[in-house]
């Protein structure tokens, strides 16, 4: 299933429909917003930075007449931010019909969210399990609600290690990071699981970018070999962030996508290249490791999803 010359022009009409994205102040998440806003839907811009937040929403109403971004502050390192995000977006919006789990750190050095736990974990999985379960009531009083979660084709690299998945006994940053990016495909299979057995009309798919130009290469590290690094590999080798935000854009709005669909890059070994239908690393669909991976996150969150029971199991 691919479209070989999918672009931003194929997205269609957004007009109505109520769209979060985490981490919309840069990069992919930018490039999302952006479109999703051209395309009319009403795009809420939830940054850690609220500065950073008002000048990407500046930036889109520039380029897009009639825009209107509203900017939210969501910390996602931060589980009181989250709760905080989540209780203003449900009394601003009557409902959300998209939520786009984007915003992600990679690569960092060891160190702790606000709540105790490893920052890559915390941040990329966590903070968006919980933002998703606080969100679902909102979510589900859309027609057609649909949760996109972007992880990377580095899950590859990760493993769950359910035995010291804060990285307490051993620590390695791009191994933490395969490891939250696998937690991200195992939580979007995991959610479609359980909203199809509650017969839910919520669709949960996802995405990732390959190897696109954005700032999160620099924000892994202080070091200045690995910087220059990261700017030659962007120079020579990245595509934009523009075409990077291409799988998620096509995840998010592409009608009649099955549940659990994972969406990539269609190049050689999905680092560039128009949107298509991808699969996943073997160790990515293992049931298993989704019960247990979600049973772990509540605990570690506080925070437990309600499906109401409203129709037969799809």
């Amino acid at each position: 299933m691919a479209d070989s010359k999918w672009t931003a022009a194929n997205v269609p009409n957004q007009t109505g429909r109520v769209a979060i994205v985490t981490g919309a102040n840069s990069g992919l998440g930018l490039a999302t917003a952006r479109e999703l806003a051209r395309a009319g839907a009403d795009v809420v811009l939830a940054c850690r930075s609220e500065v950073k937040g008002d000048q990407a929403a500046a930036s889109i109403r520039e380029s897009i007449t009639n825009a209107a971004p509203s900017v939210e502050a969501l910390d996602l390192a931060d589980l009181g931010s989250v709760r905080e995000f989540a209780a203003r977006a449900g009394a601003v919006h009557d409902r959300i019909d998209l939520l786009i789990n984007n915003a992600g750190i990679m690569a960092a050095p060891r160190r702790l969210t606000s709540d105790g736990c490893e920052s890559q974990f915390g941040t990329n999985h966590l903070g968006h399990f919980a933002l998703t379960g606080l969100l679902l009531p909102a979510l589900l009083k859309a027609p057609a609600p649909r949760v996109v979660t972007v992880s990377s084709w580095l899950h590859r690299r990760g493993t769950m290690r359910f035995d010291d998945l804060q990285g307490e006994r051993k620590y390695d940053r791009w191994g933490a990071y395969g490891q939250s990016k696998l937690a991200n495909l195992m939580f979007c299979l995991e959610l479609q699981r359980r909203a199809a057995e509650a017969g839910s009309s919520l669709l949960s798919v996802a995405a990732h970018p390959g190897y696109a130009a954005t700032n999160l290469q620099f924000a892994a590290t202080d070091r200045f070999y690995e910087k220059a690094f990261g700017w030659i590999g962007n120079r020579l080798f990245a595509q934009s962030a523009e075409m990077g935000a291409l799988p998620t854009l096509y995840a998010a709005t592409v009608p009649d996508l099955p549940g659990g669909t994972f969406v990539g890059p269609g190049g050689r070994r999905e680092q560039r290249g128009y949107p298509q239908v991808v699969t996943a690393a073997h160790k990515a669909y293992d049931e298993q490791a989704w019960g247990r991976l979600w049973e772990v996150s509540e605990q570690l969150n506080g925070v437990h999803y309600e499906f109401p029971k409203t129709a037969s199991p799809v």
